[in-house]
C-alpha cells in the first residue's frame, strides 16, 4: 500500500462490536478474566491497551518496521533506549541533538557510569574515530536540531556494522514520510510523536520502532515495567493525526521551501539553514536519503537586538516552545530547547544568542512571509 493509504488504515480495523469505522478508546485500567488463568489475551492497562496496540502498529507500517512500542513522551523513548546498555558502556552521539537528550544523557546517565562522546556525526570519520572497545550505540539526530546538519545513514550503518553496534536515528524532524531510517539499514527509529506524529500541539508522546526482535522484547518489557505509556485517549489523538500526516508534511515542506528561498534573499539574513536549498552543504545527500526536507528552518539575525524585535513582533508566528504542528512556531534555541547545553557547546555549533528556529506550519505561505517581512522591520 501507498503511504497515504497505510497512513489511514494500518492497524486498524472496525469496531467488531458496533461496526465503528474509528479504533474506539479503551478507557479501561483492567479486564475481566473468565476463570482463573483465562482471559482474552488482556489483563491490566498498563501492560495492553487496544488503542494504544492500534497507534504501535500503525506508526510501524509507516516506518516500514515489524514492531512499535509507544511511550508517554519522546524523551521516555528515548530513556527506554538506554535498558540497551549497561554501566560501562559507550555511546558515540551526535553533538547537535535536542536539548532534553543532551540533558538525559549528559546530566543523568554518566552519574549511571554511561559515556558519551558527542561528535560532528555528518563526517564520517568522526564516527570512528570516536568508537572504542566498550561502545555499544551510535545515536544520530539527522538532520539535527536545531542546526539541520545532515549525517549520512548508510555510511553510518556500515561502520556500525563492522563493530557490532546498534544505531538508533531519531526521526522526529522528518517523520517516514520523508526519510525512513530502516529501510537504510538501521536497528532503531525514536520519535517525538509530541510533533509532526500528531501535528496539532495537543499530545505528548514518543515512539520506538525496529525490526529486530531481541530489541523489541527488551523495550516492550522496559514499557511495562518502567510504566512509561501514553493515555488510551492521548493514542487516540495520534491515531488520528497519523491519517492526515501525508497531507500535512507535504504542505509543511512546500511552505518551507517557500519562505527559506525568501529568507536567503533579505538582508536581515545573516545565516540560513535549511537542508531544501541548494546552497546547504548537505544538499545533495539530503536528496539522496530524504525525499523531502521537511518545514524546519533555522535562520540567524546575526544581532541579538534585532532577534529580540522579531520574536516580539510576530503576529502569525508564535513564539514557543515544541515543533510539528499545524501553526507556525518559533523558538530561540539558546534560551529554550538548548538551554542545558553549555554556552561554549552551543557556540561551537552554531548554535548562537542571535539564532531562531521557525517550524513553519501550514498556513498559506503568503501571510507567513508577509508576517517575516513586518516583524523584520518593525
Amino acid at each position: 500500500m501507498g503511504f497515504a493509504t497505510d497512513a489511514i488504515h494500518a492497524g486498524q480495523q472496525s469496531d467488531p462490536t458496533t461496526g465503528a469505522v474509528m479504533t474506539p478508546i479503551y478507557m479501561t485500567t483492567t479486564y475481566e478474566q473468565e476463570e482463573l488463568h483465562k482471559h482474552k489475551g488482556f489483563e491490566y492497562g498498563r501492560t495492553h491497551n487496544l488503542t494504544r496496540a492500534a497507534l504501535e502498529s500503525n506508526v510501524a507500517a509507516l516506518e516500514k518496521a515489524k514492531y512499535g512500542i509507544a511511550f508517554a513522551s519522546g524523551l521516555a523513548s528515548i530513556q527506554a533506549l538506554l535498558s540497551l546498555v549497561k554501566a560501562g558502556d559507550h555511546i558515540v552521539v551526535s553533538d547537535n541533538v535536542y536539548g532534553g537528550t543532551y540533558r538525559l544523557f549528559e546530566k543523568y546517565w554518566t552519574d549511571y557510569n554511561l559515556s558519551f562522546s558527542w561528535v560532528d556525526t555528518s563526517d564520517l570519520q568522526n564516527i570512528k574515530d570516536a568508537i572504542n572497545e566498550n561502545t555499544k550505540l551510535l545515536y544520530l539526530e539527522t538532520p539535527t536540531n536545531p542546526m539541520l546538519n545532515l549525517t549520512d545513514i548508510s555510511g553510518t550503518v556500515e561502520i556500525a556494522k563492522q563493530y557490532g553496534i546498534k544505531t538508533i536515528v531519531d526521526n522526529t524532524f522528518m517523520t517516514p514520510y520523508f526519510q525512513r531510517p530502516i529501510e537504510l539499514g538501521v536497528d532503531i527509529v525514536v520519535h517525538s510523536s509530541t510533533k509532526y506524529l500528531n501535528g496539532h500541539s495537543d499530545v505528548i508522546g514518543g515512539m520506538v520502532l525496529t525490526n529486530d526482535e531481541a530489541i523489541q522484547e527488551r523495550i516492550r518489557y522496559i514499557q511495562n515495567a518502567a510504566g512509561a505509556v501514553p493515555s488510551p485517549f492521548d493514542c487516540w489523538l495520534t491515531l488520528r493525526a497519523t491519517k492526515t500526516l501525508a497531507v500535512r508534511m507535504k504542505q509543511h515542506n512546500e511552505n518551507a521551501i517557500q519562505i527559506a528561498e525568501f529568507l536567503k534573499t533579505q538582508d536581515f539574513t545573516h545565516k540560513l539553514y535549511y537542508p531544501g536549498l541548494n546552497e546547504h552543504p548537505q544538499h545533495e545527500l539530503a536528496q539522496e536519503q530524504m525525499s523531502g526536507f521537511g518545514g524546519i528552518i533555522s535562520l540567524d539575525f546575526g544581532n541579538m537586538e534585532l532577534t529580540k524585535k522579531f520574536l516580539k513582533s510576530v503576529k502569525v508566528f508564535t513564539l514557543a516552545e515544541s515543533l510539528g504542528g499545524v501553526e507556525s512556531l518559533l523558538c530561540h534555541p539558546a534560551s529554550m530547547t538548548h538551554a542545558a547545553v553549555p554556552k561554549e557547546d552551543r557556540d561551537k555549533m552554531g548554535i548562537t544568542d542571535s539564532l531562531v528556529r521557525l517550524s513553519v506550519g501550514i498556513e498559506d505561505a503568503e501571510d507567513l512571509i508577509d508576517d517575516i517581512k513586518l516583524a523584520a522591520r518593525m
